[in-house]
């Protein structure tokens, strides 16, 4: 299990704003900040960079929020804090790319991000990480992935992202639940509301704001009531034209933009 780091104390959490796997889509992740309802405090999961063409745009606006942050593979890659031996050529080549472009300041900003689970001292029963509690890189795609992590967690509420598919999954003590956001459509914004049940324990995904995989093209975030104990989930459309523009005018892969409008 990853070192619990914690986070400097702050005023109580009531409304925490949620984003994950930005992956340097500045357009899809200002539709999110111009969609997001009031919030008291912003948590963010990690891979900032990574895919997209606005890395420095994108970390400019992730360091404005004064957030709380948890590195992701892609922020690590990029910055050098781990090799490329497990990336894909097509991954490894953006984080290459992206790690000529940054900014000193902000590749060093990047290099300096902690690894998860970070907990609040405010919040006893919660914690955020990248891929897993027990391994920042692991992905959390199946229910038979999630039972080791829900059952051992020191925390009963995790948050998590890495596999850029909403939702997540619970554990009552008998059974696991797949935890799946129903949307009427894939247009617009929508909003899905999950109310958390005592007792239950849960890995709760708020999406990928910059690169879905779970068939939605619509950028993710969510919403964390920890007063209510309601989870909101969000998706928002963004001008995708516009961000796949700019990953072919860098002439990174022209898969990096088309998987854009197929959320996957």
């Amino acid at each position: 299990m990853g070192i619990i780091h914690e986070a400097p104390e702050d005023e109580t959490c009531v409304r925490i704003f949620l984003l994950s796997d930005i992956h340097a889509n500045l357009e899809a992740l200002n539709a999110c900040l111009d969609a997001v309802p009031e919030y008291d405090r912003v948590v963010n999961l990690g891979d900032v960079v990574g895919y997209g063409a606005d890395p420095n745009g994108v970390i400019d606006r992730v360091r404005a929020q004064n957030g709380v942050l948890v590195r992701g593979n892609h922020d690590k890659a990029v910055s050098g804090v781990m090799d490329l031996d497990h990336f894909n050529p097509m991954a490894g080549l953006a984080a290459l790319w992206t790690r000529d472009r940054l900014t000193p300041e902000n590749l060093e900003w990047l290099r300096a991000l902690p690894q998860g689970p970070i907990r609040l001292p405010e919040l006893a029963d919660t914690q955020f990480v990248h891929g897993s509690p027990l391994d920042e890189d692991e992905y959390l795609v199946s229910a038979r992935d999630s039972q080791e992590p829900l059952m051992t967690a020191i925390a009963a509420i995790t948050f998590f992202g890495h596999t850029h598919r909403q939702g997540g999954f619970s554990w009552d003590g008998e059974r696991t639940e797949v935890i799946h956001p129903e949307w009427a459509s894939l247009n617009g914004t929508a909003m899905w509301e999950m109310p958390l049940r005592e007792g239950v324990r849960y890995l709760i995904n708020p999406g990928s704001a910059g690169q879905p995989r779970d068939d939605d093209w619509r950028a993710a975030f969510a919403i964390f009531d920890s007063t209510q104990r309601v989870v909101q989930f969000f998706r928002v459309g963004y001008d995708v034209k516009a961000a796949q523009e700019k990953i072919l005018a860098a002439e990174l892969p022209p898969r990096l933009a088309a998987r854009l409008s197929a959320g996957r």
